[in-house]
């Protein structure tokens, strides 16, 4: 096996700068979010309207993220030994929950509007939007180099993402109608725009889904790992194994290892430091090892036929 050593902090943010981050985004679609309901009701246009719903449920989506954030500094208590960790998971889930009630909101008035279709501003409506790219799309470039350690922050760019392209669709019709006075335009780019945020959300559900039930994350490849321990010298098997989410940041793995007969204390003390080393890499910090040796029963009732078979696959 090759052991890839990159920095050990590759998967840590850096918390104050996401803070910063998260608090400028906050501060800038509040703004625009005011600029664009002023404007919508004032021209009577839904693309406008339902982009600032849309935003505003962006900047609940920041200030969530944010929360999460602080509360992962709470200390442990007695009763909470975790501090409230989880509760970045459960940020994250409902971050993706508000992305649907969006879509719901946006598809009720568009239906309606289909229905009963209004005179629209185009080119005002258009020139809105037009900040709204900017102002989107600089938030989500914000998130774009974290996005891909924390679900909270996939979260705040899924979201900034999202309204980039809405903003973009917007633009589109409200050119379109100022040019053609098609006005049924408008409800159609509420459509599309509806489609783009459902399909940037199914992944942000589904992941926090997974780690709200303890699921192994999905950057975590179990089997690759568990063949990794087991090439370690001294190690026979491995059963009882538990991965999962402390938080949206950090993860904990629980296993029961059987090492060989002729293992000393201190070769004990080896193995499990060069698992840590090697799950440290797979963004796992929190590992409590149980350690058997050959031949020692375990109790647990499910452990023999498991470790049998883990034995007849690896040897």
């Amino acid at each position: 096996m090759g052991h890839h050593h990159h920095d050990h902090h590759h998967h840590e943010l850096k918390l104050s700068e996401v803070n910063r981050a998260l608090v400028f985004g906050i501060v800038l679609n509040i703004i625009f979010v005011i600029l664009e309901a002023i404007t919508g009701f004032w021209f009577d246009s839904l693309a406008l309207l339902s982009d600032a719903g849309h935003n505003f449920s962006d900047v609940i989506a920041l200030v969530m993220a944010l929360a999460a954030f602080k509360v992962l500094s709470i200390q442990p208590t007695k009763e909470y030994t975790y501090g409230y960790r989880k509760t970045t998971i459960w940020a994250a889930l409902i971050n993706a929950l508000l992305l649907l009630v969006a879509v719901v909101m946006i598809l009720w008035k568009s239906v309606d509007r289909w229905l009963n279709p209004v005179e629209v501003d185009g080119l005002t409506t258009a020139l809105i939007a037009a900040v709204g790219i900017i102002i989107n799309g600089l938030t989500a470039w914000l998130f774009v180099k974290d996005k891909d350690k924390d679900l909270n922050i996939k979260g705040a760019y899924l979201h900034m993402l999202a309204d980039t392209l809405v903003s973009v669709g917007v633009v589109f019709s409200g050119l379109m109608i100022w040019q053609t006075g098609w006005y049924w335009v408008d409800t159609l780019a509420s459509w599309v725009i509806v489609i783009m945020i459902l399909l940037s959300t199914w992944s942000l559900l589904k992941d926090s889904i997974r780690l709200s039930l303890d699921g192994v994350p999905k950057e975590i490849d179990s089997s690759k790992l568990s063949e990794q321990i087991l090439n370690i010298k001294g190690v026979i098997s491995m059963h009882h194994t538990h991965i999962w989410a402390l938080s949206t940041a950090e993860n904990a793995m629980t296993a029961h290892l059987v090492i060989d007969k002729a293992c000393s204390f201190d070769d004990a003390a080896t193995i499990k430091k060069d698992i840590r080393h090697l799950l440290q890499h797979e963004n796992i910090q929190h590992v409590t090892l149980e350690l058997e040796k050959e031949g020692e029963q375990c109790l647990e009732k499910d452990c023999k036929i498991i470790s049998e078979q883990e034995i007849h696959h690896h040897h």
